[in-house]
């Protein structure tokens, strides 16, 4: 296999709770059980957190891991990993969620293995939903070709069952991606694209010029960490 690495994109500010990764989580902090989990999964041949801020880097560092920290103002966690890239040489490149704390071992393992497939340039997550919750504009949908390839990325349902027949699947988009080094450098390096910007979702950008995402099945379900209700349940869930 490639050598991969596991980069978590850790920005300290944040809207719905304020410096939610450094809130405590059963004695360490949500940064901290996000990079441990994400070692503890055993997958990745190193683990970074790549961050904007000083208290982040302390708490990486006291216990143990390793740390970029970013100069540049960033748009996007993908952005920022993007620039990590001047000091990992990994060949594969996971964007680990720094507010999911409880990484899955198997969903991150298939998430790496389909780059055995050449044709693939990023791969993502997917978990089937029910049509209830495909309504919700706040769960991203994707729907796939004959090969598990991201044909759409919508916040709106797709598809849309017109003649009402029974057993249609719907998926929820799980924002893990895995990339080429090589392709995760030229999409950060692209301009905004138009269905980006009307969807506000940045994978759109990687399907409008012809990258190939390739979706991966996972029955984990993840806990991100958004609001003091998220941090509540995380919790209890520890």
């Amino acid at each position: 296999m490639p050598h991969t690495a596991a980069l978590i994109p850790a920005r300290y500010a944040s809207t719905r709770l304020p410096s939610k990764l450094v809130q405590d989580l059963g004695g360490k902090s949500v940064i901290q059980r996000t990079y441990l989990s994400t070692v503890a999964s055993g997958v990745f041949n190193e683990v970074w957190v790549v961050t904007d801020h000083l208290e982040i880097k302390k708490q990486i560092e006291e216990v143990g891991g390793t740390v970029f920290v970013s100069k540049e103002v960033h748009e996007s966690g993908s952005d920022r990993i993007a620039e990590a890239l001047s000091a990992v040489n990994a060949d594969i490149i996971v964007n680990v969620q720094g507010d999911e704390p409880f990484q899955d071992r198997k969903s991150l393992i298939d998430l790496v293995e389909v780059f055995k497939d050449p044709r693939v340039d990023v791969a993502s997550l997917k978990s089937r939903i029910s049509a209830v919750e495909a309504e919700n504009p706040n769960v991203v949908k994707v729907v796939v070709d004959l090969w598990g390839d991201a044909l759409y990325f919508s916040r709106s349902l797709i598809p849309y069952n017109r003649e009402k027949l029974k057993d249609v699947a719907y998926w929820k988009h799980v924002g893990i991606y895995a990339y080429r080094r090589e392709v995760l450098q030229a999409f950060t390096n692209l301009p905004k694209s138009n269905l980006e910007s009307i969807e506000m979702l940045e994978q759109l950008r990687l399907l409008e010029n012809g990258y190939r995402i390739r979706m991966v099945d996972t029955l984990h379900q993840t806990v991100s960490i958004d609001t003091a209700e998220d941090l509540e349940k995380a919790r209890r869930i520890l």
